[in-house]
């Protein structure tokens, strides 16, 4: 993998700057770490010895994408299963309920936005027409994109089931631009800079300290990366840039 930080700010002009939410708006992943590490702890004393829980979580949840799809009721389903699975059927009735009640709270818990991102949306929107495309349960997405405050800056949103070119392809399209004047910002390399690159578009990655699994890609790009959002506006050229 080779990553490149540009000093200069991108030329182009963009139409439309389009957004990852989660891990990129506001913190996800870090809940599904606190949640798995709480699984292992419920399990430990069922599992079988030798038996990697967290491993066997991990080998359900991957099972599960094309049938359950993404997102925290994917997840809660895959800890229910993966309890009957690795206890043998012998889980016993309150653990599982603690494993619902974790994935409850996280369906129900606040968006916590990541710092900068309400005056950096609001001087990206300045300039550019904004869309917001996120994968997950359409339910839980919209309503974190409902209570987050940030919905007013966004002239599209999209709940998808998956992010590939295909998947942007119609979007853009939808969205009337051409790849060349369109710019997806997101945390994930597999999912948020590769199928924008392979179209011809745009895209800056803007790493998540975690990253799930799933999302790990190996490839030889040369990535447009910043360290944090608060860097956006000016490597888009904002005239509301700081």
């Amino acid at each position: 993998m080779r990553r490149c930080r540009q000093t200069a700010s991108v030329s182009a002009r963009f139409d439309v700057v389009a957004f990852d939410a989660d891990d990129t708006l506001w913190h996800s992943e870090d809940s599904f770490h606190d949640v798995e590490a709480r699984f292992v702890e419920l399990l430990a004393p069922y599992a079988p010895d030798g038996i990697d829980v967290a491993a066997a979580l991990r080998a359900m949840e991957r099972a599960q994408l094309p049938i359950a799809g993404y997102g925290v009721k994917a997840f809660t389903l895959s800890m229910v299963q993966a309890a009957i699975a690795v206890t043998d059927g012998a889980v016993p009735a309150p653990v599982i309920g603690a494993l619902v009640d974790a994935g409850m709270a996280m369906l129900t818990e606040t968006v916590r936005l990541l710092p900068h991102v309400p005056e950096v949306l609001a001087a990206v929107a300045a300039d550019h027409r904004l869309a917001l495309i996120t994968k997950g349960d359409l339910v839980h997405q919209m309503r974190k994109v409902t209570t987050s405050g940030l919905a007013h800056h966004f002239a599209v949103v999209e709940v998808v089931l998956e992010k590939d070119a295909e998947t942007y392809a119609r979007i853009i399209e939808q969205l009337a631009v051409e790849p060349p004047r369109f710019c997806m910002v997101g945390n994930s390399v597999r999912s948020d800079i590769l199928p924008v690159l392979a179209l011809g578009g745009h895209a800056v990655h803007i790493p998540y300290p975690l990253l799930w699994e799933h999302e790990h890609v190996d490839h030889d790009e040369d990535l447009d990366e910043l360290t944090s959002i608060a860097e956006l506006p000016a490597r888009l050229g904002s005239s509301h840039s700081h």
